[in-house]
C-alpha cells in the first residue's frame, strides 16, 4: 500500500477533490472515485464525496493499493527497444499499433508485447495498462516509456504530474496556425464519445506551445 499526503495550497481552494488529486498524483478521475468509494481518499481524516470543494490548508490523504496481476496474454510482438535497464524500458511505437487492450482490441497491443518481453511489468500501475507511464494514440508514432518496477512507475508519473517531463510532437496541420503560439485549455474525457478527449471546464489543466518549422508544426505539450 502506497500512501500520499497533499496539503491544499491557497490557489487550489474551491477545487473539486477528484480533480485536485488527479493533478498531483497522476491517477485518473475514475480511479480516484473508486478509491474514494472504498474509503481510501480522505480530507482532514474524513471521507467526503469526490465533488467536495477543498479549502486552503486541507490535508488530503490517498491510499493506493499495491499492483494487481493484469492477466494480459503475453504475445511475441516485435519491439523496437531504444533503451532498457532494471527499472524502465523505452520503445519506439509505430503508427497503427494500439498501446493497451480496450474495446475492440483485446490482443495484439504494445502491452501484450511488453508482458511477453518483461513479465515483471504485470500489474504495475494498473491491471489494464501495466507499466505504462503515458500513452500514444493508435495512429501516432513516437517514443513510449514503461516502468518495470513499481517504484520507478510512481517516480515517473510524479515527474509527469509536476511537469518535469517535456513531450515534443511533429504534426501536419490544416491551415495556418502562425509562426508560434500557445494554447491553454482544460482537457478531459469527451462527454458523449468516451474514447475521445475534449476541452471541458472540469478537465485537467493542459498547455500546448507550438512553432512552425520548415512547413511542419512542432508541438511541445505539457498535459
Amino acid at each position: 500500500m502506497t500512501r500520499r499526503q497533499l496539503i491544499v495550497p491557497p490557489e487550489a481552494a474551491g477545487r473539486r477533490l477528484d480533480v485536485f488529486v488527479t493533478e498531483h498524483v497522476s491517477l485518473t478521475r475514475s480511479r480516484v472515485q473508486r478509491l474514494a468509494r472504498d474509503g481510501k481518499v480522505t480530507v482532514d481524516g474524513r471521507c467526503v464525496k469526490t465533488g467536495h470543494a477543498l479549502e486552503s490548508g486541507a490535508r488530503v490523504e490517498i491510499e493506493i493499493p499495491e499492483p494487481e496481476p493484469s492477466h494480459i496474454v503475453p504475445e511475441p510482438i516485435p519491439l523496437a527497444i531504444l533503451h532498457e535497464d532494471d527499472d524502465i524500458i523505452v520503445v519506439a511505437k509505430p503508427p497503427g499499433l494500439v498501446v493497451h487492450p480496450g474495446a475492440g482490441h483485446a490482443t495484439g497491443t504494445l502491452v501484450n508485447a511488453l508482458v511477453h518481453h518483461c513479465p515483471d511489468v504485470e500489474g504495475i500501475g494498473g491491471v489494464r495498462r501495466p507499466g505504462l507511464v503515458h500513452r500514444l494514440d493508435k495512429d501516432t508514432s513516437g517514443v513510449l516509456v514503461a516502468a518495470k518496477r513499481h517504484a520507478a512507475y510512481l517516480s515517473l508519473v510524479d515527474a509527469l504530474a509536476r511537469r518535469e517531463v517535456r513531450r515534443t510532437y511533429l504534426a501536419i496541420v490544416w491551415g495556418d496556425p502562425g509562426l508560434e503560439g500557445r494554447v491553454e485549455a482544460p482537457i478531459g474525457r469527451h462527454p458523449r464519445h468516451r474514447t475521445e478527449m475534449a476541452v471541458r471546464a472540469d478537465g485537467r489543466e493542459a498547455e500546448t506551445r507550438f512553432r512552425s518549422l520548415r512547413g511542419l508544426t512542432s508541438l511541445r505539450c505539457w498535459n
